[in-house]
């Protein structure tokens, strides 16, 4: 006993010391305690009152936003202002403190010094004097005058006010609880639009005064070619352009918009706004985007978005409102729990963006399809071209789809070497095919009488006319499935979302009368991609994107083409001793034999051999059975 106590001592003491001879000549230092200077958002009132916004947006030539900024304060001390760093919509940290600039404060006239927080950098520190009522806040946000800066937010001819951009916000609040009032002048001439309401005086334009929380919700488009367009139900496409005659359109290309907004009506059985504005810029001078909001879109689209409305490229875009519209319902009205934060510098959790994304991408395609803006046959192509990419996506071997939902945090947006082994968002597309299944499930068990519609209504269409949000869990979307149509709905989520896979969902294919075969010639939406993109797609076969040039677009990993040492960023100089194009490429992969390459990547050359012989491969829907599927009554109107 006393053995094994002197043992235990020596032990104890032995871990306690330096584990290397070396530690005893090695400063060891002690962390200090973190120090959070911003406090942490409560529900209550900001007691100061209503900030006054002032956004100067006339500068179309430099791009610089000029804001002025006045801070009402209840008491002197300290103060934290913070810039908006988690943006909803972008599901990370995108805020651009790096373009504000200029910072300056006053109180009484007077200058106050500010420092930036080191362990938030997006926060900025004052001490509001004695006597003090408000504090001045004056900066410029200085918008990307090229696109390697940034997304592009202002042109000669039209711009993108995005308010987390031109503002600063109190901490300690939830934003719902902090009122502002905007005033932005704008261009001469120009014409905005906002889910905001205002009046116009001049050039200038001051916003009814709303919560912090609904301003951000709210972004600007204006220019100088502008047109709204009522399309009902108090919804309205504001369309902005490079040129005027992209805002010429036919009335039946209106008429399958306004249909949109009866589908959806008719689908979630409420419209959960007072007002809903589509901002829409047909450009290819400012920057893209796509991004919902409760009252709003903020899409951006290419031009001849209506001259060129048969033509294929245009067909990729017509998507684009659809999914956005959804959103007003999914992701705003009804948001993941851990997703709602109280105010913009608090990390969100993207856990379910699987039903906040994948089931708006669900419903997107079935919006589209129902209002006329996409054939059944080219919802049915586009279903076919994305279930055959998500089977490209390799990676789903080791990495679940769940953890895809993480993505824009962990490798926000930027380009990947080996996409189909590393995995991208997958959560969009594998979500919908999830969500397509669970509809062929819902009409098997219930013989046709129910589908994902039901759901719908009863988890979206909930409080008619709240614009709030109520939020939810995997539970609650458990439950709502059980009472359309019982099944082990844990189960199938956790096969799908929680664990790696094989290939991506197909039930919906199968149970609602399709299977996915492949064929020598592309359907329409793998052509029109190809056409849009300028490339041949055939990851689908021998495993690579190549585009029109040789370049090398991705490499499907493990693929013939992977096997062959083909990367991603080289360029295929010839292909059986010809000068590389797109038709020589695509007629030495019919030929069905070896294809010899050379291939430039970087300086150097080689010479390789690749070994393929399954010719060209494209996607399609074939239908297996006659009579209606489930598939076939998804896609049917309801209005």
């Amino acid at each position: 006993m006393i053995r094994s106590l002197a043992a235990a001592f020596f032990l104890s003491t032995a871990i306690a010391a330096p584990l290397l001879a070396q530690d005893a000549i090695r400063s060891r230092p002690t962390a200090l305690p973190v120090d959070n200077a911003a406090p942490a958002p409560k529900d209550m009132a900001y007691p100061g009152g209503t900030i006054r916004l002032e956004v100067d947006a006339s500068d179309t030539t430099q791009r610089i936003f000029r804001v002025r900024e006045t801070i009402p304060v209840a008491q002197s001390g300290p103060l934290a202002l913070l810039m908006p760093q988690w943006l909803p919509g972008n599901h990370a940290p995108r805020g651009q403190i790096e373009k504000l600039t200029g910072l300056t404060f006053t109180a009484n006239g007077q200058p106050v010094a500010w420092k930036r927080d080191p362990l938030n950098v997006y926060a900025f520190r004052i001490d509001v004097p004695q006597g003090a009522t408000e504090v001045v806040a004056q900066f410029q946000f200085l918008s990307a005058t090229a696109g390697n800066q940034g997304r592009v937010v202002v042109t000669p001819k039209m711009l993108n006010i995005q308010w987390e951009s031109v503002s600063l916000y109190p901490a300690g609040y939830y934003t719902r609880q902090i009122p502002v009032q905007a005033t932005v002048t704008y261009p001469a001439g120009w014409q905005a639009a906002t889910a905001l309401r205002g009046t116009r005086q001049g050039n200038a334009v001051a916003y009814e005064t709303i919560d912090y929380e609904a301003l951000q919700d709210s972004p600007v488009f204006a220019g100088r070619y502008f047109k709204p367009v009522d399309l009902g139900h108090n919804v309205t496409l504001n369309i902005v352009a490079d040129d005027a005659d992209e805002l010429a359109f036919k009335p039946d290309q209106i008429a399958k918009h306004k249909k949109l907004v009866d589908e959806a009506g008719a689908l979630f059985g409420a419209y959960h706004f007072n007002h809903y504005d589509f901002l829409l810029a047909i450009t290819d001078e400012m920057g893209g985007i796509g991004l919902e909001h409760h009252r709003s879109s903020e899409n951006q689209v290419e031009p001849g978005y209506f001259k060129k409305w048969d033509a294929g490229d245009a067909l990729l875009d017509r998507n684009l409102l659809p999914h956005e519209f959804t959103h007003s319902w999914d992701g705003k009205f009804r948001r993941p729990d851990l997703l709602w934060t109280p105010d913009f510098n608090v990390p969100m959790q993207d856990n379910l963006l699987w039903v906040y994304e994948g089931q708006t991408q669900f419903w997107g395609y079935v919006l589209g399809a129902r209002s006329g803006l996409f054939s059944k046959q080219e919802t049915l192509d586009a279903y076919a071209q994305i279930a055959a990419k998500l089977d490209t996506a390799v990676g789903r071997q080791w990495r679940p789809m769940e953890d895809t939902t993480h993505d824009p945090i962990i490798s926000a947006r930027r380009p990947k070497g080996w996409v189909s082994w590393q995995r991208s968002e997958d959560y969009y597309n594998e979500g919908l095919m999830i969500w397509l299944e669970a509809d062929a499930i819902i009409a098997k068990a219930t013989r046709g009488r129910k589908g994902l519609d039901d759901f719908a209504k009863a988890f979206f269409g909930i409080n008619p006319g709240d614009w709030g949000q109520v939020v939810y869990n995997r539970g609650d979307v458990i439950r709502t499935l059980n009472g359309i149509a019982p099944y082990d709905w844990a189960g199938f989520f956790d096969k799908y979302v929680d664990q790696p896979t094989r290939e991506t969902p197909k039930g919906g294919f199968i149970l609602g009368g399709y299977n996915l075969v492949y064929g020598e010639e592309p359907n329409s939406i793998t052509k029109a991609s190809e056409s849009a993109n300028k490339v041949v797609d055939q990851s689908f076969g021998i495993g690579a994107v190549v585009k029109n040039d040789g370049e090398v677009a991705s490499v499907v990993w493990d693929s013939a083409a992977f096997r062959a040492g083909l990367a991603t960023g080289a360029k295929i100089i010839a292909v059986n001793g010809d000068e590389f194009s797109g038709d020589s490429w695509k007629a030495a992969i019919s030929a069905k034999s070896p294809i010899q390459i050379i291939l430039k990547q970087d300086k150097y050359y080689r010479t390789l051999t690749l070994d393929y012989s399954g010719g060209l491969r494209y996607p399609r829907l074939e239908k297996t059975g006659g009579g209606e599927g489930s598939l076939d009554r998804l896609l049917k109107p309801r209005t």
